[in-house]
């Protein structure tokens, strides 16, 4: 009986300390598998920190590659160069916001109403709002400015003169173009700190710079019907600041989208083309909107030509044209007739004296 008994514990004995064994093997197990996880974590994250983080656009960096197009668009509309560069440093961070580096919208525009472009949505005073997104940064600038122009809560802004950056940015705090209460002070102070009122005196548009070598200007039978500037590769740049191509030999709305990474209905709603339009070779084909206003005041009809064509030679909105002259669409222009396509005014006395 005794002897039974000792087997017993000793059977139980060697059990347990099988079952010890069994268990200090999966707690070695659990604690090597968890510190090669440990391992591999702190690893990836110095591999991680070692890795170059994505670079930032600094101030200069961004003043030196938007000013020109500031001053182009103060040449063409009156805006302040100053004020346009202030209002894209502040509202895109010098360029690095999520909503500049990947919708391209430097000036925190909203879609509203009858936008029908591109969109990114983000969440901004509310949660998951409408921003624009445009084919490229110079677009958002140009987008800005006639976004200023076409809002009549803007009007008043283009009272004042082109230099007069303090009242600009006085009068775009007091229109609601941001609602922080101390938008005028954030603008004047980036236009003090950057000197950025400099520009606001350039009188000459400055040359289109780019990657590309600079071409030898074309030259045309009839020079006005070819709204040119500058060449760069194949795109050109009207004197109302407007990207455009001459059409080639066999080209097509498609043909020219594809070609600029553009959807199609871009193409044809920039020129006013219907679907399953031709393409003449050397036509002007725009890759931007084209404008409320042209560089001169009038133009004179010559035999045969349209407002589509009017509009085209001077990248104006047909719908300006239209608007300016109290025309309609079943209108027919007369040889000789004096056709309005600048509004003098506001905007115009900025440019005419007048």
């Amino acid at each position: 009986m005794i002897v039974n008994n000792d087997i017993s514990i000793v059977e139980n004995f060697v059990n347990n300390s099988i079952f010890l064994y069994q268990a200090l093997l999966s707690m070695q197990s659990n604690i090597l598998s968890s510190l090669f996880l440990i391992g591999n974590i702190f690893f990836a994250s110095l591999q991680a920190q070692s890795q170059p983080a994505e670079p930032r656009m600094s101030k200069v960096d961004y003043i030196n590659e938007f000013k020109d197009q500031a001053i182009r668009e103060m040449h063409a509309t009156g805006i302040p160069a100053s004020i346009t560069l202030a209002q894209g440093m502040l509202e895109s961070d010098y360029g690095n916001s999520p909503l500049a580096k990947y919708a391209r919208n430097h000036f925190g525009i909203k879609c509203h109403k009858g936008w029908d472009g591109p969109s990114f949505i983000q969440d901004d005073d509310e949660a998951n709002e409408c921003f624009r997104k445009y084919y490229s940064a110079f677009d958002s600038y140009r987008d800005h400015s006639e976004f200023l122009m076409t809002r009549d809560r803007y009007a008043s802004l283009f009272d004042y003169k082109h230099t007069d950056y303090k009242n600009w940015a006085k009068g775009l705090k007091k229109a609601g173009y941001a609602t922080n209460p101390n938008y005028a002070d954030m603008l004047i102070k980036l236009i003090h700190d950057n000197e950025l009122h400099q520009f606001d005196n350039v009188k000459m548009l400055p040359e289109k710079q780019s990657v590309a070598e600079m071409k030898t200007e074309k030259t045309y039978t009839r020079s006005e019907s070819i709204p040119h500037i500058a060449s760069v590769s194949a795109i050109d740049v009207s004197d109302n600041s407007i990207k455009f191509i001459t059409a080639k030999n066999g080209d097509t709305p498609e043909k020219i989208a594809e070609r600029f990474d553009m959807g199609r209905w871009q193409i044809l709603k920039y020129n006013d083309l219907a679907k399953g339009s031709r393409l003449v070779e050397g036509e002007v084909i725009y890759l931007q909107p084209k404008r409320n206003n042209a560089k001169k005041e009038f133009h004179t009809v010559q035999q045969g030509e349209t407002v589509r064509e009017v509009s085209q030679m001077y990248g104006v909105k047909m719908k300006t044209i239209y608007k300016l002259n109290d025309l309609d669409e079943s209108s027919k222009l007369t040889d000789g007739q004096r056709l309005k396509i600048r509004k003098i005014g506001v905007l115009g006395a900025h440019f005419t004296g007048r």
